[in-house]
């Protein structure tokens, strides 16, 4: 993303707005979930709320640039969700989660989930107070994507490669995407899921289960 005085100006406000919403929610871990459309994010948050029901309290923002229909989709299956409609817009900006907090009921939500516009490119670059980004990338794009969207990778804390039931089809390497994420982020975790066949997420969610848990242990020892 080049940056020109306004976009540095933009980014410095969105920062500051980030840096609210951290201090409005201090109990509740944040989680970034970014893509491309398509791979899957939307039945991944579904399967995600079915397996952590009981566990812990769940939400989930997500941005679209027109219709509520993922929301919906979320709220049939029993999860509170609340659709940003971005009018266009191919990312979601730390004030639209800002406000979008004063219309959705979190009470003593655990884990707020932003489901973000499906794009590779503009969501790296804006802050939405978040604890962990994660970069959701199904094998049907091509194992090709970190070096070609280097900052998205390089921002994120994980990596879900998504639609591991469709491997056995499609040219994609595993390996050689974690090789090209990790060229360019050492530290980033990378998992294997398929949200239709249930791989790779009780990982997942024992990875989510914890970061909550290490959040909560920190405040308690602050």
């Amino acid at each position: 993303m080049q940056c020109d005085n306004t976009t540095l100006h933009l980014l410095k406000a969105n920062d500051f707005v980030a840096k609210a919403i951290r201090e409005r929610l201090p109990d509740t871990l944040i989680v970034n979930v970014c893509s491309s459309p398509g791979s899957g994010k939307t039945t991944l948050m579904q399967e995600t709320g079915k397996r952590l029901a009981g566990k812990l309290n769940m939400a989930v923002l997500v941005g679209d640039p027109e219709t509520e229909r993922d929301a919906v989709r979320m709220r049939n299956v029993g999860i509170n969700a609340l659709q940003i409609v971005t009018g266009g817009m191919c990312h979601i900006e730390a004030q639209m989660i800002y406000q979008a907090l004063d219309h959705i009921e979190l009470g003593e939500t655990d884990l707020l989930f932003i489901e973000n516009v499906g794009n590779l490119v503009c969501p790296a670059a804006f802050d939405l107070g978040e604890d962990f980004r994660v970069t959701v990338l199904a094998s049907t794009e091509g194992d090709d994507k970190p070096k070609k969207y280097p900052r998205m990778f390089l921002t994120s804390e994980l990596l879900l490669v998504s639609k591991s039931d469709l491997l056995p089809y499609v040219p994609f390497s595993v390996d050689a995407v974690t090789q090209d994420a990790r060229d360019i982020n050492p530290d980033i975790e990378v998992m294997t899921i398929s949200s239709l066949k249930g791989d790779g997420l009780d990982a997942w969610c024992d990875w989510l289960l914890s970061r909550v848990a290490e959040k909560k242990a920190r405040l308690e020892t602050a």
